[in-house]
């Protein structure tokens, strides 16, 4: 693994963790005994840390030092692209457009979890619940990472509520968050003329918000967030394959 990839990854997951245990960067300088410039190059991927200062950094943020530096190599990861977002984000349509542009399968891994069960997700979650669909999505995973290295893959919107799986598909993808705000993720499902959001929730719009925060740091982990607010589908394919191809050098 170079130093190139692996650096950038441990501070991806150095900045997660401090925002899942809702530190600043001061406090946890504080609580590791380091500088607060240390932390900040660490995030950003500049600073060769020591096993030591790892596992101070570890124990202040509260998670197993594994959970750090226990990086899948990117040799694995072949040319997986994986779209993760809240539902709205335009997956399936920038992940469509994406895959035409690179001319690689195009696959949707809620539908591909449907299939197993052979049931509608919306069946999937009231006839089951969400548990069984995670590990339906599981299962789902698995299979689309064994049918080869050249794919777009759509995932669900809470793919990140299942550590195990969006582990696995960090470590075998390159992942991308579509990011926009609240407003924009709720329009988009209206004007593709889904109304569930709405339907016996007069609260549907304080609630994707809440959702939308609690996952942020989660998306956050992606190795390439894309803001695509007031973006248009072309425009938001390109800067996925700007970052992808930066990423690549």
């Amino acid at each position: 693994m170079s130093r190139q990839w692996f650096l950038p990854e441990l501070g991806r997951r150095l900045r997660a963790a401090r925002e899942r245990a809702e530190l600043s960067v001061s406090a946890l300088a504080r609580k590791a005994d380091v500088s607060r410039r240390y932390i900040t190059q660490a995030e950003a991927g500049e600073a060769n840390l020591s096993a030591l200062k790892l596992y101070e950094l570890a124990q202040a943020l509260g998670v197993p030092l594994r959970d750090l530096v226990d990086i899948a190599p990117r040799a694995n990861r072949g040319e997986r692209i994986a779209l993760v977002g809240l539902r709205g984000a335009g997956k399936s349509t920038v992940g469509r457009r994406l895959a035409l542009e690179l001319e690689v399968p195009f696959v949707e891994l809620d539908q591909r979890a449907s299939e197993i069960a052979g049931m509608t997700l919306a069946e999937i979650f009231q006839v089951h619940g969400e548990q069984h669909f995670h590990r339906l999505e599981a299962e789902a995973l698995e299979q689309v990472l064994g049918e080869g290295e050249r794919l777009v893959l759509a995932t669900g919107g809470s793919i990140v509520a299942s550590p195990t799986s969006f582990a696995r598909l960090r470590e075998s993808c390159r992942t991308v968050w579509l990011k926009a705000d609240p407003k924009e993720h709720f329009t988009r499902v209206l004007d593709q003329g889904d109304r569930r959001p709405m339907r016996d929730r007069p609260r549907a719009m304080a609630e994707l918000e809440s959702i939308l925060a609690t996952r942020e740091p989660l998306y956050a982990e992606c190795e390439i967030v894309v803001d695509t607010s007031g973006k248009s589908v072309d425009e938001v394919v390109a800067s996925v394959q700007r970052e992808l191809t930066a990423r690549a050098r």
